[in-house]
Order: structure tokens, then sequence, then C-alpha cells
């Protein structure tokens, strides 16, 4: 399309180019393997000037391990906290795969960003990952200054299958955590892909519509209808009372009609929420700053919507 990103458009001829030479359909540790691949596109982030630590919180199987991000010119203060979810489909990634994107965010947020390690299917399918991330966002609020974190301004983030769980646990969790930003970047809001961009971009345009078919099977567990809202957060019967949302789509991503309309239902329901749709951008841009010199310019975008949002 004339409209695509020149970058972006290599990013795709190389991984078209990888697909083809791998050949046939990828396994589940294939898929792994791609994920934790793309923090190589993300290297750049890791001069910014940010401290970590890694920890673990109590979760509903054991240990939930976490990653603490923060500015290094920030060390000791009290800041608002932004807790993570990782995409990768339910069942890939982890706190190395988004490592650069949480950088990213602490520093143009001013924010300490905690990444959440949730279970991943299809050894622990759903709803395994959303018990996890509960359990993070509930301790995480209750004791907010033990983490040097503000309890008013704690906002719940994630990119797209961590898009949809922000988006399903903001919902859930309304009315028990005090939320004041929902914050998804490329999310995956419908399981079943009905939307018109959905259709258009199913192949070609890096993440594939059977590969997201694949990665519903192993998330999904027996009984769960496609329509749930704990699924399918577009399909939810009800917007009201949710935290003020900013979401950041891509024009060439197949999810950006479904980022659209989960925008324009939550401002029917009275909701302050807003969508940006990058021109020219693929599906997980944000995080490919050293292939696509605009997610740069992005990522400062993102981060003017944290710190307005967590003021």
């Amino acid at each position: 399309m004339a409209g695509l990103d020149r970058a972006a458009g290599r990013f795709l001829d190389l991984a078209r180019a990888s697909a083809a030479k791998s050949g046939g359909e990828p396994t589940l540790a294939d898929l792994r393997r791609a994920t934790e691949a793309l923090a190589v596109f993300a290297q750049g982030e890791l001069r910014r000037e940010i401290e970590t630590r890694d920890a673990t919180l109590p979760g509903p199987a054991g240990d939930l391990p976490i990653r603490f991000y923060w500015p290094r010119s920030a060390q000791g203060k009290v800041l608002p906290g932004l807790i993570y979810f990782h995409g990768g489909g339910w069942l890939s990634g982890g706190l190395q795969s988004h490592d650069g994107v949480c950088r990213a965010l602490a520093d143009e947020g001013g924010c300490r960003v905690i990444a959440v390690a949730y279970r991943l299917a299809p050894e622990h399918p759903f709803p395994a990952a959303l018990d996890d991330g509960a359990a993070a966002i509930v301790k995480i609020a209750a004791e907010a200054g033990s983490f040097a974190i503000d309890p008013r301004r704690i906002g719940i983030a994630g990119d797209s299958a961590g898009g949809n769980l922000a988006a399903v646990l903001c919902r859930t969790l309304r009315d028990q955590a005090p939320i004041a930003l929902q914050l998804l970047l490329c999310p995956v809001l419908d399981a079943l892909g009905r939307t018109a961009s959905r259709r258009a971009l199913a192949t070609g345009y890096f993440l594939e519509e059977r590969t997201m078919e694949r990665y519903f099977e192993h998330y999904r567990s027996a009984g769960v209808a496609p329509d749930d809202p704990r699924v399918s957060p577009l399909r939810a019967p009800d917007f009201r009372g949710l935290p003020p949302t900013r979401i950041h789509a891509a024009e060439y991503d197949p999810l950006k009609d479904e980022a659209e309309l989960y925008a324009k239902r939550l401002v029917e329901a009275g909701v302050d929420a807003r969508a940006t749709v990058h021109a020219g951008m693929i599906h997980h841009f944000y995080g490919l700053g050293d292939a696509i010199p605009y997610a740069r310019i992005a990522l400062k975008a993102i981060g003017a919507d944290i710190r307005e949002a967590l003021a």
C-alpha cells in the first residue's frame, strides 16, 4: 500500500524473508522464539537513563516475577505507577521481550513501570494470566507507598494480547482498585476478528490472522465463548465507570478497527477516551525503534499521554 511507512515496509520484507526461510506453519517454540527475537529491534532503548530492579509478588500459583523501571533522575521519589502487561499472543513474551518498551515508557512517561510476567498458555490457559494480573494490580495498589508509587496515580497498560489483559482487568477491577489510566498499544479486543481491518490486513502485515487464531486456540479454555468479555473486551455489555483511556493503534495493523471501536464505545459510555492511529505503521511498531525510526516519535506521544493522565 502506498501509505506504508518506508522503514516499516523494509521490516515487513525482512519478516517475510525469515518466514519463507523457515517454511511451514510455525510451532509453539517458533512463536516464542520470534517474540523474544523482536527485542533486538529495541536495543537503542537500553541507552536510556533508566534504573531497573527485579522482584516477585505473591501470585495465585506462586511467586509472580515483576520488574520495576524508573528514570535515574527520579531516584527515591514517589512517582506515578504504570502496571504493564506484555504482548505475545498470551503464549509468548516476558520481562526480556518487552524490556525496551518498558524502559521507554518509564522515561517518556516519567513514571515507575512495573512489568508483570504472567503465566503463559497453553501450559496455563485462561484465566491464569488474568488471575496473575489481578493479583499484581491489587497488591501494588494496596502497598503503593512501599513501592514509591502514588496510590492515586496508577495506570494499567499493555500491548497486543497484554492490551487485552489490561482492558479486561480495568473492567473487572474497577470497583476494587483505583485506576487512573487505561493505556492500550495495538490491543487485541475482539477474539473473533470481525472487523474490516482484520479481513483486509489478514496476511502480509506482520500479524497474521491465522496466527491470531492459533493464539486464541491455545489461550481459551473449554467452555469460554469467543464473545465472552473476559477474552473479547469489545463485547462487554457495559463500559461505564472505566478509567480515562488512551489507545495507540497502527494504520496497517489488523487490530486497528477494534481499537477505534473500543474508544468509540467508551466515549458513548461517558468515559474520557481517545484512540490515536499512527499513519503508515504496523503492529508492534513502538517496539521496533531500531528498524522504524518513527517509533521514537510515537513513544514520546505515548509518554505525553501518561504524563497528562497521571499528572
